[in-house]
């Protein structure tokens, strides 16, 4: 049998990258999907590709959020998973940041978060999984990347107040904390040998992560191999996290 079989999962973000990932793996793991993304074209080929329904969003939005967990209600009596996944990232100096990029980063990062939580947890019944994508930026500091990490520290205290809060009703909340993750947003900050020696050099396994490594930890926090798991975030970092200083990277051919 296999782990999700049944399962009713929305999964936002899933045109590419992690979010990608996680639909094809779930699937495989027997899971009914609707995804949602706010590019249609890429998430309707994840959808193609996985059986699953293709819901066009902008998160940022909470008009839509509302749009899509209608289309779920219509489409399903209920909901077992959600994967808070959609994301996005703004560099500027905390001098130069705008209020505006910053109002759209946190929309997207956290806010699109509460509302869908809010409506899953309407929607599902004890057993019920939720699984949000925080970032060891919650913990960690870049000082471009203010909105970001900000908005995933905030994502991850959601994740423990909101596993609090539903933990009477038997739904689980918990989160993925990735370090680097080789999606196309990391290929384009790895674009040389440098930039990728600067990545690396924090990272001790001495390599990036895959989208697929991510994903497996995904399946775990919806299934019932982690039904005593809750409010706890695992982060799948190369051991990035316990790293006080900086490591050689080997010569690579």
């Amino acid at each position: 049998m296999k782990r999700l079989d049944g399962k009713r999962a929305v999964i936002t973000g899933a045109a590419q990258g992690i979010g990608k990932a996680i639909a094809e793996k779930y699937a495989e793991e027997g899971a009914t999907l609707i995804l949602a993304d706010i590019d249609e074209a890429g998430v309707t080929a994840v959808a193609k590709a996985t059986g699953g329904i293709a819901v066009r969003t902008d998160v940022s939005r909470k008009s839509e959020i509302d749009a899509l967990f209608d289309r779920a209600l219509q489409e399903w009596d209920g909901l077992d998973i959600l994967v808070n996944n959609a994301g996005v990232t703004h560099a500027a100096e905390l001098i130069d940041l705008a209020e505006e990029d910053f109002d759209r980063v946190f929309a997207t990062n956290f806010k699109s978060a509460l509302f869908a939580t809010q409506h899953a947890a309407r929607l599902m019944q004890a057993g019920g999984a939720i699984v949000n994508m925080s970032s060891v930026n919650a913990i960690l500091g870049i000082p471009n990347q203010i909105p970001y990490a900000v908005s995933k520290g905030a994502l991850k205290q959601l994740t423990n107040v909101s596993a609090i809060s539903l933990a009477p009703r038997g739904i689980r909340v918990n989160a993925i904390g990735p370090g680097t993750i080789l999606t196309d947003l990391a290929r384009s900050i790895m674009t040389d040998k440098a930039a990728e020696d600067r990545i690396l050099s924090r990272t001790p396994m001495g390599r990036t992560g895959s989208p697929e490594e991510v994903a497996t930890i995904a399946v775990f926090l919806a299934c019932d191999e982690s039904s005593y798991v809750t409010g706890q975030t695992i982060y799948p970092d190369g051991g990035r996290l316990g790293l006080n200083y900086t490591v050689p990277v080997p010569e690579r051919g």
